[in-house]
């Protein structure tokens, strides 16, 4: 059951980010400042209250599958877990906090667009310590061959 609530979560978190992610390019290219305003809020409410329990379980869950394996992978992966929770608590939370705060009242200005690639800069981070955490935990159950 623990493995399953998993990697249902790890799907959920991984799928989250790489949305906002994307729309946030997307709208940004090809949007409006009204389409980037209902962005901004839809990856506050209702994405942060779907993405934050889904990186929580997928951290807990992670940890007590862990009890019972030792090795470089699995030590890898907990040393990761930290640094990806810790970017999402401290740096994209307060960033899309204030992005939709700034969005809904259509200031675009320079503090917007720092805040923002500071966002995606943050984002593209726990996506590939996401990515490797998932290919590492592959190979740890066989998925995966491990390379030489």
């Amino acid at each position: 059951m623990t493995l399953m609530v998993h990697r249902l979560a790890a799907f959920v978190a991984i799928m989250c980010i790489a949305t906002f992610f994307s729309a946030t390019i997307f709208v940004e290219l090809f949007g409006t400042g009204e389409s980037i305003a209902t962005l901004k809020s839809l990856i506050v409410w209702p994405g942060l209250f779907i993405l934050v329990p889904s990186i929580a379980l997928t951290g807990g869950s992670g940890f007590a599958l862990a009890k019972a394996r030792s090795g470089r992978l699995v030590q890898q992966k907990k040393k990761r877990m930290p640094f990806i929770g810790a970017n999402g608590i401290l740096v994209l939370i307060p960033c899309a906090v204030f992005l939709d705060r700034w969005a809904s009242v259509g200031a675009f200005d320079t503090h917007f667009y720092v805040v923002q690639g500071i966002e995606l800069l943050a984002g593209a981070i726990n996506l590939t310590l996401m990515g490797v955490n998932m290919r590492d935990g592959f190979r740890l159950n066989g998925r995966l061959r491990r390379s030489a």
